[in-house]
């Protein structure tokens, strides 16, 4: 199976699982329990799921170790950045862009829990 058909079966799992545990708690939760949950889902679906990632920022001579931190890092190929807020704003979607770009990765998804229908808060990038 090619990289990108391999990402593909990953995002579908990814999607399943977000619909699973948003159909189950709804929104109006704090992000850190849609974090918890969602990284069980993914690892009973049996994917390795590794949860606040640290990523550095590297400037010129200088790293900056503190700087980012992923949500969630699926089987290390796919950046999921989880958000329960009224109203994704650009910066949300510039936030994804960059840790895709600052980790060398190609799929990545930002999935809004507060949303009545779940399938209007998961946006999927691919670089």
């Amino acid at each position: 199976m090619n990289d990108m058909n391999e990402l593909d079966v990953v995002g579908k799992r990814i999607v399943h699982a977000a619909y699973t545990v948003h159909s189950t708690l709804g929104p109006g939760l704090l992000e850190k329990v849609y974090e918890l949950c969602l990284a069980h889902e993914l690892k009973k679906s049996g994917l390795m799921v590794e949860q606040q990632i640290l990523v550095p920022i590297r400037y010129d001579t200088l790293v900056v170790e503190e700087g980012l931190r992923i949500d969630l890092l699926v089987n290390k190929q796919v950046v999921v950045e989880l958000k329960a807020v009224e109203q994704l704003l650009p910066v949300h979607q510039a936030q994804t862009l960059t840790y895709l770009k600052l980790t060398n990765l190609r799929l990545g998804y930002l999935i809004n829990f507060n949303v009545p229908l779940i399938k209007d808060g998961i946006h999927r990038y691919v670089l």
